[in-house]
This record gives C-alpha cells, sequence and structure tokens, in this order.
C-alpha cells in the first residue's frame, strides 16, 4: 500500500533521530591505546653528573697515590699524573683517536689502584663533543665482549672536566683545575 506525500512527509518529520552509540568507540579507544602503550619504545636517558677538578693544588696538599689525568690533544691522547707528569701517550691512528689503547691502559691503571675512581679529562679547545663523550665513556667504563653479550666493568665513573694547558704554554701555567674558564659543574647526556 502506497502512502500519498503528504502523509510521507509528515512521517518522517515525526522520526526520533538515530541515537549515537559510545560503546563500540570506546572498546575501540580502549583496544587501541592498549596496543600503542604495548608497542611504544621508552627512551631512557642516562644523566651523568661531573664534578669540578680542585680549585688548585697549590693551596692543598695532594693526597698520596695517583692523581689521573687524561687530555685530549687534537693528536693524541695522553694519560698522566698531575704530581709526576705523563705516563702515557696514544698517537691517533689513521685520523682517529686509539680508545683501545687508552681502554688497555686504563685497565693497567686500575689493576694496580683498584680503590681509585677519580679522573680528571682535560680538554684542549675545539674538542668535538663526541669525542669528549667517547674519552668519558671509554674513562669511567670497560666493555668486554662475553659470548653474545656485553659485560661493563668499572674503571674510574666520578670524572671531573677542565681545560688542557696548550704544549706551548709556560711552564708555570697551571693546569686545567688552576685556571679554568670552561671547567663547570655540568650534566651530560651519555649514552649507553
Amino acid at each position: 500500500m502506497r502512502r500519498s506525500y503528504s502523509v510521507r512527509r509528515v512521517m518522517r518529520h515525526q522520526r526520533k533521530p538515530a541515537e549515537l552509540l559510545l560503546v563500540p568507540m570506546i572498546d575501540i579507544f580502549t583496544v587501541l591505546v592498549t596496543f600503542l602503550l604495548m608497542t611504544a619504545v621508552f627512551s631512557r636517558t642516562v644523566i651523568l653528573e661531573l664534578k669540578l677538578p680542585p680549585a688548585n693544588t697549590t693551596f692543598k696538599d695532594p693526597p698520596p697515590g695517583l692523581q689521573l689525568e687524561v687530555t685530549v690533544r687534537k693528536d693524541s691522547l695522553q694519560v698522566g699524573d698531575r704530581n709526576s707528569g705523563p705516563l702515557a701517550t696514544f698517537p691517533n691512528k689513521d685520523g682517529a683517536y686509539d680508545y683501545d689503547g687508552l681502554s688497555s691502559y686504563l685497565q693497567l691503571v686500575k689493576s694496580k689502584f683498584p680503590d681509585k675512581t677519580e679522573a680528571t679529562l682535560l680538554l684542549e679547545p675545539d674538542t668535538l663533543y663526541d669525542t669528549v663523550v667517547q674519552v668519558m665513556d671509554h674513562v669511567r667504563v670497560l666493555e668486554v665482549n662475553t659470548g653474545l653479550s656485553v659485560t661493563p666493568y668499572e674503571l674510574f665513573p666520578d670524572v671531573s672536566i677542565g681545560d688542557a694547558v696548550l704544549p706551548n704554554a709556560p711552564p708555570n701555567a697551571g693546569s686545567a683545575p688552576a685556571a679554568s674558564a670552561r671547567a663547570a659543574s655540568a650534566v651530560v647526556a651519555a649514552r649507553h
């Protein structure tokens, strides 16, 4: 049976609006949030606090034993004692720093001074940030491959930074702890 146009028009205006069902939408969002939380990768930022080196060694007697300094030069890495001077120098190999030689030597130093945890990193001007981070990583931790995994061993985790004495500087110019303009307590994001 056919209805007239006017009857259909009246019935169309009397219809109730369609209801919005929120339950299926809430279900979809619940599944979506659960999926995103399970697959999200949370990056971990490690913060390393650097300490200032001693202000001036002339005002205070240095403690007995080794005061380890690692100097980053443009053409080499140098390990030394603040009191006795350079101990070992590792020239660049093929235009890159000899991090393996540095790690091997620091491992030897750690075996002789197992209770020592402090080291001072002295930098020449214009040292690249990546170089600073890599040297700090090699001074702080020794990574040893054990089968399929890498095992970290602590070397000298308490790192101070300062300016290196330039090779052509006067002999009485103090080392970085004495007159460093750049040395400051800093927080550096190290990568692991």
